[in-house]
């Protein structure tokens, strides 16, 4: 098969195409004959070296993946509703810039119908992550306010729908002002340009002085004392990302006195069952809004995942520009 592998780490055009043998499934795994990849940062943190791969895990990169079941475990297959030729999007730990690419089964969900196979690429890393991390961690609830960091990442897009979709108010920042009337049109009751404004300020006044009661961050750094004094009482702050720097500095005080939680995940490393009870509670409650028009992709560019350079080495040079917004999908 044809894969995208990381040459060496280093810039962009370290993603070369090569032939890799095709994996085979194990068991309670499916192969996938990939029609479509999808981009995300921790691809970018991987081809520097910066995001070290699981054991086990094909050192390919790419978490998440589209396109047609081709083989696999058949009892597993038939416990989850599947059969060879179904069209399927897949979460998966490595391997998904290739044309073939391994998951486990309880990873995998129905591609929603209507979508097109690049569509439901943009789904898996992005729609776990957010139902982990804004619902399970965070408790996000009907009524209350979420706070969004990066509202034009895939993350974020995501994000501001299904915060919206659950009956939260949605408030996203950006870093322009283009990028905040994008998130006011996916949904966001409010959008702050970060780099003309105070976030922390501005949610105060925005929520009469109350606070976000879940904030959603891909920053760290110097973000998380800020975020602590935009916080409500009871509020809770999940970090999923770094991208300030691993250093915050904040008032534990602050944390005490107005019971505040500050957490954070990864989901890479987790085990195949905690994945799986992701996607359960993802096909129940999210996928029917897919599938009903509720919530809807946000595809801002596709690269045909090979050539020279490669389509992939492009992909990375438009997430680091920032320039995007929505998801950067490879296609095969």
């Amino acid at each position: 098969m044809k894969a995208i592998e990381i040459a060496s780490y280093g810039a962009p055009d370290m993603l070369r195409e090569a032939e890799r043998p095709a994996p085979v499934a194990g068991a309670g795994e499916l192969l996938i004959r990939v029609a479509a990849s999808g981009v995300n940062r921790p691809d970018v943190l991987q081809r520097k070296g910066h995001y070290p791969v699981p054991p086990g895990a094909s050192d390919l990169p790419g978490l998440e993946v589209a396109g047609e079941i081709v083989s696999g475990d058949e009892a597993a297959l038939r416990e989850a509703g599947f059969k060879v030729g179904d069209r399927v999007c897949a979460l998966v730990a490595g391997g998904g810039y290739a044309q073939l690419c391994v998951a486990p089964v309880a990873q995998c969900l129905p591609v929603p119908k209507g979508w097109s196979d690049v569509e439901a690429a943009s789904l898996p890393e992005t729609f776990f992550t957010v139902w982990s991390n804004v619902f399970d961690r965070g408790r996000l609830q009907k009524g209350e306010t979420l706070l969004i960091q990066g509202g034009t990442s895939g993350i974020g897009v995501t994000a501001i729908q299904l915060g919206k979709a659950m009956g939260a108010t949605v408030i996203a920042t950006a870093g322009s002002d283009e990028k905040c009337e994008a998130c006011r049109k996916l949904g966001a009751d409010h959008a702050i340009n970060y780099k003309s404004s105070d976030f922390a300020a501005e949610v105060k006044r925005l929520t009469g002085g109350k606070g976000a009661d879940v904030i959603l961050d891909m920053v760290a750094g110097d973000y998380v004392a800020r975020e602590v004094e935009c916080l409500a009482d009871d509020g809770r702050l999940v970090i999923i990302a770094i991208q300030g720097g691993v250093k915050s500095g904040f008032n534990a005080g602050d944390v005490l006195r107005r019971r505040l939680t500050i957490t954070g995940s990864t989901l890479r490393p987790r085990p195949v069952a905690f994945k799986g009870a992701i996607a359960k509670s993802l096909r129940e409650k999210v996928w029917p809004l897919l599938e009903g028009g509720a919530v809807r992709p946000v595809i801002y560019s596709t690269f045909a995942a090979g050539g020279t350079p490669t389509g992939a080495s492009q992909a990375h040079s438009l997430m680091e520009s920032n320039q995007h917004i929505g998801k950067i999908v490879l296609t095969w």
